[in-house]
């Protein structure tokens, strides 16, 4: 099957993918009715890049501290990137600090519906305003994260990855397989996220379990090797991002502000954590004080 097939032989994926999600979904605390649109949207902010397992207790501890948006907006920003602790890319806390303010003003503290003013939210793209449209209010929207894109790579495109960067091409795709009533095409969404994450992975897919095996355009081409861009692999030791990890840590223990002696302390190459703490007040993650000392954002 390739992405010019008709839509029979298209729709003929959704119904084993929805079927084995009922049966092999994980029960995850964001896609209980309880977690409402407000923990849709944090769970979606938290697994940005970051596996589930971490994401868990953060979750959990976040919510039961900020349960509504307007609980996170009347709190300054520098807690948010506090409580966020070692879940990686901490700007993150800061654009869901600014969504959970924007709510609060501009929608009486409701995460909006509507997937436009969801993408007018600050810090909210395309992926995030159509999952939080689709798995909190079950709308009909193509939710293309990592996991969808290699399934539907694979499944319909016949390649082992897909591209680096999401293409028009896989938008297309993706719309063309939207299940035409609301609450299934929501489901599809779903399903394919899972099928991804659980067996159609990156590095060890196990096509024994695929429910649509039979069909995948990759395992029926033989399982052809990759031939597009590099996969883009993921370092961390001894970057940049490893040292700005470093002098957070410090200034989220701190309950006082922090002296730039004991950031000095945590990385011996200076240029490289002068560069790094420069980056961090660039972004808005730390407040340069008088006389060398730094906090958390309050404003």
């Amino acid at each position: 099957m390739t992405a010019t097939s008709d839509t029979t032989a298209t729709t003929a994926l959704h119904s084993p993918v929805i079927a084995w999600f009922d049966v092999h979904a994980r029960d995850l605390p964001w896609r209980r009715p309880e977690a409402g649109p407000w923990g849709v949207m944090v769970s979606e902010f938290m697994l940005q890049q970051t596996p589930v397992g971490r994401v868990l207790p953060v979750y959990e501890q976040w919510l039961a501290r900020w349960p509504l948006p307007a609980d996170l907006a009347a709190e300054p920003p520098g807690e948010a990137v506090r409580a966020w602790g070692r879940l990686g890319y901490p700007r993150r806390a800061l654009r869901l600090h600014g969504a959970a303010v924007a709510i609060t003003e501009r929608h009486q503290g409701k995460v909006p519906s509507e997937h436009a003013r969801l993408l007018a939210l600050p810090g909210i793209g395309e992926y995030t305003a159509a999952a939080v449209a689709s798995f909190a209010y079950g709308q009909r929207h193509a939710v293309l994260d990592t996991n969808v894109r290699r399934v539907f790579a694979r499944a319909v495109t016949g390649i082992q990855y897909p591209p680096n960067a999401t293409t028009a091409a896989e938008r297309r795709l993706a719309r063309s397989l939207l299940p035409e009533e609301d609450e299934r095409a929501a489901r599809w969404a779903a399903a394919s996220m899972e099928l991804g994450a659980l067996v159609c992975t990156a590095k060890s897919p196990d096509c024994a379990r695929c429910p649509v095996s039979e069909q995948c355009a990759w395992r029926l081409a033989g399982k052809p090797a990759h031939e597009g861009a590099p996969r883009r692999g993921q370092t961390y030791a001894g970057t940049d991002r490893q040292v700005r990890g470093k002098l957070l840590a410090v200034l989220r223990e701190a309950t006082e502000p922090v002296a730039q002696a004991e950031l000095d302390a945590v990385w011996d190459e200076p240029v490289q954590r002068a560069r790094a703490l420069d980056g961090l007040v660039a972004d808005g993650l730390v407040e340069p004080m008088a006389s060398g000392v730094y906090r958390l954002p309050l404003g």
